[in-house]
């Protein structure tokens, strides 16, 4: 695992967008896994002016991490419209090649063709995480157990809560969600985790510092993976 320390979120942004523009340069026909939230942002808005100096998305395929089970994609709040939003109507990508879970299809089918269009692929090249103030990754709840393939999950009231903050009122988030299991996210070939904020300190400190593995933690399970890259904001998470 490798951990990168940068100076604030600026940085932290082109230094992720420094990862992934390589990545395509290396192979114009990158499978990218893609998140949500605010954290990666920066990143996205880093990618949409390297396209404007001439990085070609023409190739490229995507895959996004989760997406909440009842909102429609042209609903403002879907993870879907957030990506349109904030990355994929900037940029030049094939729509036939963006790939994200339906949240208004039946909910157990969408599951089984969701893990097997990633299993046909072999796991995507390169896979952005971000990381919520609990630990998890994607919609992988600190638990006892954890899904290893795309699931419906369950949010739990701290992640509703701190969603919340993206809708008129608490009440109107969405309590279930289609995520990327654990094992769907290591079939990646690369990952790279952007940790920013303070709430994501004791997170932070558990993936760095703990030198163990727990699925009360979802995010430490990354330990295992082959090639992580892991890119904190030290001005805003202080870790020990």
């Amino acid at each position: 695992m490798k951990v990168i320390y940068t100076k604030n979120y600026e940085e932290l942004s082109k230094k992720a967008c420094e990862l992934v523009v390589e990545q395509i340069n290396e192979k114009k026909n990158s499978v990218l896994g893609l998140a949500t939230g605010s954290t990666p942002l920066g990143l996205y808005e880093e990618l949409i002016k390297e396209h404007e100096k001439g990085l070609d998305f023409s190739e490229i395929v995507t895959y996004n991490l989760d997406e909440y089970i009842g909102l429609s994609k042209d609903n403002d709040q879907s993870y879907n419209y957030f990506m349109n939003e904030h990355l994929f109507k900037h940029v030049n990508i094939n729509m036939n090649n963006i790939n994200i879970p339906s949240g208004t299809n039946e909910p157990e089918e969408e599951i089984v063709d969701y893990e097997n269009k990633l299993r046909k692929i072999g796991g995507v090249d390169l896979q952005i995480l971000g990381l919520g103030s609990n630990g998890h990754i994607a919609f992988n709840e600190p638990s006892e157990e954890l899904n290893a393939k795309t699931s419906i999950v369950n949010l739990t009231e701290s992640t509703i809560k701190a969603n919340s903050r993206f809708f008129e009122k608490e009440s109107d988030v969405p309590t279930k969600a289609i995520s990327m299991g654990m094992g769907t996210i290591f079939t990646a070939k690369k990952i790279i985790i952007l940790i920013s904020g303070k709430n994501k300190e004791e997170a932070t400190e558990y993936l760095l510092n703990s030198n163990k593995i727990s699925t009360n933690w979802p995010v430490s399970l990354l330990q295992l993976h082959q090639d992580t890259t892991v890119i904190i904001d030290e001005s805003s998470v202080e870790v020990k």
